[in-house]
């Protein structure tokens, strides 16, 4: 991790059902191998997108669009969030008091937004509505 420290990762049921899958097809010490090395490349997602003609989305808008789901979508505290992206949380004195991680909270965080990206896109009618603009 960037700040150089130890960042567990609560993982949703549907991740441990991929894991468990992936560990039957297993070929070597890495869930995801990379073709030519021994891991995937930094630029394994970027790839991924352009070949799916997704010039439109980035690799880090992923990270933005789960901050804005839990913002809009949940009633989940901004510090849970935040440690759910491994970002530093207030400044160095509350750092100092702040010793643990959050894991339950961010456990139940984790498998709701698992939750949301398994459903199927929504179609036809929404709630948000073009308008043209005026003219002055």
């Amino acid at each position: 991790m960037k700040a150089g420290q130890e960042h567990r990762v609560p993982l949703s049921d549907h991740a441990l059902e991929i894991l468990k899958r992936m560990k039957k097809v297993q070929n070597s010490d890495y869930v995801f191998p990379g073709d030519r090395r021994a891991t995937l490349s930094n630029m394994a997602f970027l790839m991924l997108l352009r070949r799916m003609n997704r010039d439109d989305i980035t690799a880090h808008g992923f990270r933005s669009t789960f901050r804005d789901w839990v913002e809009e979508q949940t009633d989940t505290p901004r510090a849970v969030a935040e440690m759910a992206l491994a970002h530093t949380i207030g400044s160095a004195v509350e750092a100092a008091y702040r010793r643990g991680d959050l894991l339950e909270k961010r456990s139940v965080l984790m498998s709701k937004w698992a939750n949301f990206c398994s459903k199927p896109a929504r179609t036809g009618e929404t709630n948000v509505k073009q308008f043209k603009s005026a003219s002055v």
